[in-house]
Formats: C-alpha cells, structure tokens, sequence
C-alpha cells in the first residue's frame, strides 16, 4: 500500500542536466513502490560549492511511496549510482543529485537520514519548487513556504524558471499515466 507522502529534491548540472532529471523523475515513478503525484517547475540556480560550476537544473518530485524512509534513501542512491553519480567533492558538481525532503510530517534523525532536509529552509532552489507542489498534499502547518521565501537571506539566491518543454512533457507523461494506473 502506498501510504506514505513523500518530497524528492532533483538537482544536477553536469552533462545534459535537464535529460538526466527526467530519467530520475520517470525512473522513481515507475518503481514498484511509488507512485507519480505531481512535479514542480524546473529551476536554474547558480551553483553553491566550489566556483567554476555550471548552474544547476532543480524541481521536486512528489510521490507516494510503500517504502519507509531508509528503503527509499536507499534507491535514490541507486538512481543516483546509475546516472553516474560521484561523491568526491562536498557541494561538487554532480550529475544527479537526490534529496528527500519530506516524509509524510515525520522529523527523522539519524546518522544516514535527516528530515525535514537540515539545508530545506535555507535554500530557494529547493523551497520555490516545493512551493508549485504544496498544493498536492498536507505538510505540517509550520511548513509556510511562501513566509520563509521572503527572508531576505534567500534573496540573494539567483533563481529562475529553466524553460524545457521536455521538462514540461514528461511532467504530463507521467501524471497522465500516474491517473490511468
């Protein structure tokens, strides 16, 4: 049973970005134990960590899951490996990169996990998608996106709409096939 509401962070800005986020976003929708419920937007942000980096391609995945938090981490990892994913450089560039945002209105701890995010409240290439997805589900009442949004510390942030009709065409594909399953 698909009990459990979940929030997926994409990001990637090496090789053909945007390509390799739907592959992640087709791939988790079509695992066994989850099931599609809406996309954000894509989003180009500049890249934090080392300089020099191309900008990053980000949205959010929402999904409805069987698998406990730990299971879940534990495949995007997997999709993570699979799109060529290297962990050498903190806040490197990176092909994929697969966060879980939230799940259901869980507060997890751990030495493998955290959630909420420990950088979601800091970061509006993460919150700003989140925001084109609230609407699908009932996060915790302290979740105002649109409040934090207005710190002057995320104003600084260089964020924009990436427009990629492939984008905009999977995110259709797979909700027009997450309604006939």
């Amino acid at each position: 049973m698909l009990n459990h509401r979940c929030a997926i962070g994409l990001g990637g800005n090496l090789d053909d970005a945007v390509a390799t986020l739907i592959d992640a976003a087709k791939a988790l929708s079509s695992h066994p134990d989850c099931q599609f419920v809406a996309a954000s937007k894509l989003y180009r942000s500049a890249a934090i960590g080392p300089e020099g980096q191309p900008d990053y391609a980000n949205a959010v995945l929402l999904l409805n899951t069987a698998l406990d938090a730990w299971a879940l981490l534990d495949v995007l990892q997997q999709q993570e490996q699979l799109a060529g994913r290297v962990r050498d450089i903190r806040w490197g560039a990176r092909t994929l990169d697969l966060d879980i945002l939230l799940f259901n209105q869980e507060a997890i701890q751990d030495s493998r996990l955290t959630v909420p995010h420990a950088e979601l409240w800091h970061r509006a290439f993460v919150l700003l998608p989140l925001l084109d997805v609230q609407s699908e589900t009932a996060w915790p009442s302290q979740l105002n996106i649109a409040t934090r949004l207005e710190d002057p510390k995320l104003s600084t942030q260089i964020i924009s709409r990436w427009l990629d009709p492939r984008w905009d065409t999977a995110c259709n594909e797979l909700r027009l096939h997450s309604r006939s399953s």
